[in-house]
């Protein structure tokens, strides 16, 4: 459908705001795409950038403001419309997490784990009735799903899961415990990897949709993190909990694919939300070195501050390109394991460091609350971290290489 992504286009040209920003890029695809941009544009100007600072100072989940990104169709893009999704694709869902982020960081991470790490297998893994109980009430932002794959001893070895699910007759009993767990407060369903079989090590790994409340899952505290502090973050416990037997995604034993097949598309969420960080910065970067006036003249004027700023875009822009490409593969059906985790590793460093030198431009004012700046520093961090480690995707790079070159 998106053969002309594949193809060589147009970076993106800027000017000192983002609202007179022309992203020369959009007007090549589609009008779906560019009334999707104008309209999270928007949503996050209007929306989640004036009340993006609350979130993060009172660590409140944006509630109202994911249920009026399900109205927009924001919390299930690529889901089909007859299952009360957007029936949009990848590259819909890279454009719109990017703008949503921009305004705010923890909505961006929310909308992402539900469209990717939830709403993703179960789509693609579910019965007819798993997907009417478990993907069309999640469509609408009235809830939301998270993924259970972390646990307190595994880190990134994800076939290391001591979390077991016992075979009784009709049910599944976990016991376990899985940790920094996005939404997990607020979801009212997870995708939880357990293991079924220990004898078949990363084979005998099963996933399960859990729905919350269930007797014998417990929440553990709320994590207080360095950013994204709007999102939820805990641990899910389980001990002797119940589950019925049909609520496993796919076969026993198809958890560490479908894992990793989720991660796959998830990094390109998580790229995604680093570009909408990124972009702030860069935008506050812009704005602050318009007007703050040095030796006579804006500073943006300063040969050091324009190479500050050629820099913060040129990794911007790079890592755009490389995330829209793997969502044009996904969209394609073509592999792009080693593309997505290219995008995620340069869209993550570069949030870093747009982040980092936002603040440098400021000086100062960079480093209080009272700008946002400091904010972007913060929910930066975590994305070289979730959804795979900025050292597990240059692995996965390297691997897909080392297969293509056959040796």
């Amino acid at each position: 459908m998106l053969n002309y992504l594949l193809k060589p286009i147009q970076v993106f040209v800027s000017t000192t705001t983002r609202n007179s920003r022309c992203i020369a890029s959009l007007s090549s695809l589609p009008d779906t795409y560019q009334m999707l941009y104008k309209t999270c544009r928007d949503f996050a100007e209007g929306e989640l950038k004036p009340n993006a600072a609350k979130y993060d100072r009172e660590h409140l989940y944006p509630g109202d403001a994911i249920k009026k990104m399900g109205e927009l169709g924001l919390m299930a893009i690529a889901v089909p419309e007859e299952q009360g999704g957007a029936g949009l694709d990848y590259l819909a869902y890279a454009i719109a997490l990017e703008e949503i982020s921009r305004g705010c960081a923890s909505a961006g991470v929310i909308m992402s784990v539900n469209n990717s790490l939830y709403l993703g297998p179960v789509q693609h893994w579910g019965t007819d009735k798993q997907k009417e109980n478990f993907v069309t009430p999640f469509c609408s932002g009235e809830s939301v799903g998270c993924f259970a794959l972390s646990e307190p001893g595994n880190g990134s070895d994800a076939g290391a899961a001591s979390t077991t699910a016992k075979d009784a007759g009709g049910k599944w009993i976990l016991n376990g415990t899985k940790c920094w767990i996005t939404n997990g407060y607020e979801s009212k369903a997870s995708v939880v990897f357990a293991t079924t079989d220990k004898s078949l090590k990363h084979k005998g790994i099963s996933a399960i949709i859990v729905p919350k409340p269930t007797k014998g899952l417990e929440l553990g505290k709320k994590e207080d993190k360095l950013g994204i502090r709007g999102s939820s973050t805990c641990s899910l416990i389980f001990e002797d909990c119940e589950v019925p037997k049909e609520n496993i995604l796919g076969e026993p034993g198809f958890g560490f694919k479908i894992a990793m097949m989720t991660l796959d598309a998830g990094r390109i969420g998580i790229a995604s939300q680093a570009l909408g960080i990124a972009q702030a910065s860069l935008d506050v970067a812009v704005e602050y070195a318009s007007k703050r006036m040095a030796f006579g003249k804006p500073i943006m004027k300063l040969q050091s501050i324009q190479n500050k700023l050629a820099d913060m875009a040129l990794q911007l822009e790079s890592a755009r390109l490389l995330t829209w490409r793997a969502a044009s593969l996904k969209d394609n059906k073509k592999p792009f394991t080693k593309e997505a985790a290219m995008a995620k590793l340069a869209a993550s460093e570069a949030a870093t460091f747009l982040s980092h030198q936002c603040i440098q431009i400021l000086g100062g004012m960079g480093y209080v609350s009272d700008m946002p700046a400091e904010r972007h520093y913060r929910d930066a961090r975590i994305t070289e971290i979730y959804e795979g480690t900025s050292e597990i995707q240059r692995l996965v790079i390297a691997g897909q290489i080392i297969k293509e070159y056959g040796v």
